[in-house]
């Protein structure tokens, strides 16, 4: 088919009126589900596009939105981008991505809808902001935020129970036989409450089993990397006494402590167990496969699209409170973290 695929193309070939495809595209329930697959089918097939700006004109939309993360290229955060552009095409909404660095000044900037004019809402990912960064005057676009810190329900807010998840990883270790189980991961400042969430999780889990809550065991990480999980790995295996177990606030973390125990030619699992967090791709095809926490990412785009597609459709229209949503998460138990090998005593 030559030329740009218009609403009427779709509805001629899947034998609808053009309000169906529209309703279909804008994603609005009164579409009967037989009928809704049969239209998608065709705009997958004709690969339909809306034109936005026609749709800026008629609404003074422009049905893009923005995604602002600190670093793209961590892997938790790039499957979330994936996540959130698939549910945003499920809008017919366009995602702009914006990295922060978690760089306070870049980070208001899009919580006060920089750039507005190209965009209608943002979904943020915070690191940097305080509670007073998002207390004042509302921005001129609506924000929805990623992540787990706590800003008192000023702005929709969708998150997963750190506390609980990192409690669970850690019991996890006790569970497997494991004695000296230690952190990697530990920080400190405004930055740094993914950290503070996971460590608490962490201690409560040691506590809850009796075991040692030793300051040396909680290894300090200024990034989530490789690069800085290798090295605390090393400071770890240079104890007197090293771990036999060690969670790992990421799995970019992980992955580099994995490396450093190999390179000291200490087996995993076998002398050591390690589980890390977040589920990324590398992980689950690492050798040995890594033990981890898989937030719902899929989920945590659903609902941040959702969300931040509501608050547009009702802006100007006051009344709903900021909603705090918390997702799922799962532990996934895989070859990194086996049980300890126990010795049979003699008879």
């Amino acid at each position: 088919m030559g030329g740009r695929v218009t609403l009427q193309d779709v509805a001629s070939r899947a034998g609808v009126s053009i309000k169906t495809v529209s309703n279909v595209v804008n994603d609005f329930d009164r579409v009967a589900p037989e009928t809704r697959l049969r239209v998608q089918a065709v705009i997958d097939e004709l690969g339909y596009r809306p034109n936005l700006s026609a749709r800026q004109l008629r609404s003074g939309r422009t049905g893009v939105i923005a995604l602002a993360v600190p670093d793209l290229a961590a892997r938790y955060f790039a499957e979330l981008a994936t996540a959130v552009i698939a549910q945003a095409r499920r809008h017919a909404m366009t995602v702009l991505i914006e990295v922060t660095g978690g760089e306070r000044s870049a980070e208001l900037a899009m919580a006060r809808g920089l750039g507005s004019t190209l965009i209608d809402g943002v979904i943020l990912s915070p690191l940097a902001l305080s509670q007073a960064d998002l207390s004042g005057k509302p921005g001129r676009v609506p924000v929805v935020l990623l992540g787990e810190r706590d800003y008192a329900h000023t702005f929709d807010h969708v998150l997963i129970d750190n506390v609980a998840a990192a409690r669970e990883a850690t019991a996890h270790l006790l569970a497997t036989g494991r004695k000296r189980v230690a952190a990697i991961g530990a920080q400190r400042g405004p930055a740094s409450a993914t950290a503070h969430l996971r460590m608490r999780g962490y201690q409560e889990a040691v506590r809850s089993a009796g075991a040692p809550e030793l300051p040396e065991l909680m290894a300090p990480a200024t990034q989530f990397s490789p690069t800085e999980g290798a090295e605390a790995m090393r400071q770890l295996l240079a104890l007197p006494e090293p771990p036999d177990a060690v969670f790992c606030f990421s799995d970019m973390l992980a992955l580099g402590a994995l490396r450093a125990a190999h390179e000291a030619g200490v087996r995993v699992p076998e002398d050591l167990a390690i589980a890390g967090f977040d589920d990324t791709e590398e992980g689950r095809y690492g050798v040995p496969s890594l033990t981890s926490v898989s937030p719902d990412k899929p989920e945590i785009a659903r609902q941040a699209v959702a969300l931040l597609a509501d608050r547009i459709d009702s802006e100007g229209r006051p009344g709903r409170k900021p909603v705090r949503t918390e997702v799922g998460y799962e532990l996934m138990v895989r070859e990194s973290s086996a049980p300890a090998r126990t010795t049979k005593g003699s008879l």
